[in-house]
C-alpha cells in the first residue's frame, strides 16, 4: 500500500486513511475483522472502527457481528473512473471485434503499483479457469500484460518495481527471480509482445501487445488468454498475435 506524503499542507489525512481500509478489502470478498483491516492498513484500531462506521452510514460498508464487508455501492467509485477514460469506452468494441476474429477472450489493462487492473474485457464462449472482469487485479511480473507494461516503465521505475515486488512462484513454471525476470522483461521489450506459458496457472497461456497512443506513448496492453492444451504456442504467435496488433493499433489510433 502506498505511503502517503503528509507534509503538504493541503493532504486531507482522514480521507487517506479512509482509502487505505477501502483498499484493505482487496481480495478479501467475504469480509474482514476490524484488527485484520488495522494491521494491513497501519492504522489504530480505533480509527479504523470510525472509518467503517463512517462507511456504513454513507451505504457504502456493512457488518454482521464482527465481519464488515464492502457494499456494492462502493462499485461507483470504480466507474466513475471507468466512464471518465475514453480508454475503457474505446478498447469495449474494439476488443469485440477482436474476440470475433480469434474467438477467444481479450482483455486491456493499466499498471496500477506492481499489479494489472482490467479496464475493458470481451469474453469468449469458452471457459477459462480464471474468473477475470473489469477491476480485477492481477500481479504484473507474471502475467503477459504486466510483461508488456513492465517493459515500458523507465529504467528507474523498473529497478523501484524489482527492489519492492515479492516475486512468488504459482507455478512450476513461474519466473521468481529478479534476474531472470529482468531478462524476460529485456526480451520482450526488444520483440515487441510476451508471451507467458502457465506461469500465472498451469493450463492458461496468454499472449500481449502494447497499446500505444499516437505519440507513441504505451499507455495500456492488450492480451488473449487461452486453454494451452488447446491452442499452442505456435499458434499464438503466427495466427493470434498479428490479429493482437492489428487491433491493439486501432485502439491506440482512435485514443487521444
Amino acid at each position: 500500500m502506498t505511503t502517503a506524503r503528509t507534509n503538504d499542507p493541503d493532504f486531507v489525512l482522514s480521507l487517506a486513511r479512509g482509502l487505505r481500509v477501502i483498499e484493505a478489502f482487496n481480495e478479501n470478498p467475504k469480509g474482514r475483522s476490524v484488527s485484520e483491516i488495522a494491521v494491513d492498513a497501519g492504522l489504530s484500531r480505533a480509527s479504523v472502527r470510525r472509518l467503517l462506521i463512517t462507511l456504513e452510514q454513507l451505504g457504502y460498508a456493512e457488518h454482521v457481528g464482527s465481519v464488515h464487508r464492502l457494499t456494492s455501492r462502493i462499485l461507483r467509485l470504480g466507474f466513475s473512473f471507468l466512464s471518465s477514460t475514453s480508454l475503457a469506452s474505446l478498447a469495449i468494441p474494439v476488443l469485440e471485434q477482436l474476440t470475433g476474429r480469434i474467438h477467444e477472450s481479450c482483455s486491456v489493462s493499466v499498471l496500477d503499483g506492481g499489479q494489472i487492473v482490467y479496464v475493458a474485457r470481451s469474453a469468449s464462449a469458452r471457459v477459462m479457469a480464471v474468473d477475470l472482469a473489469v477491476g480485477s487485479r492481477l500481479p504484473a511480473y507474471c502475467t503477459s500484460m504486466g510483461r508488456v507494461l513492465l517493459a515500458a516503465l523507465p529504467p528507474t521505475d523498473l529497478t523501484a518495481f524489482l527492489k519492492t515486488t515479492a516475486l512468488k512462484r504459482l507455478t512450476l513454471r513461474t519466473v521468481a527471480t529478479k534476474s531472470g525476470l529482468l531478462k524476460i522483461v529485456g526480451e520482450v521489450r526488444s520483440q515487441g509482445y510476451a508471451l507467458v506459458d502457465e506461469e500465472l496457472e498451469i493450463g492458461l497461456r496468454s499472449i500481449a501487445v502494447p497499446v500505444r497512443s499516437e505519440s507513441g506513448r504505451i499507455v495500456a496492453a492488450m492480451n488473449t488468454g487461452v486453454h494451452a492444451a488447446r491452442v499452442s504456442r505456435a499458434e499464438l504467435t503466427n495466427r493470434i498475435l498479428p490479429e493482437l496488433r492489428d487491433h491493439a493499433g486501432l485502439l491506440g489510433r482512435m485514443l487521444p
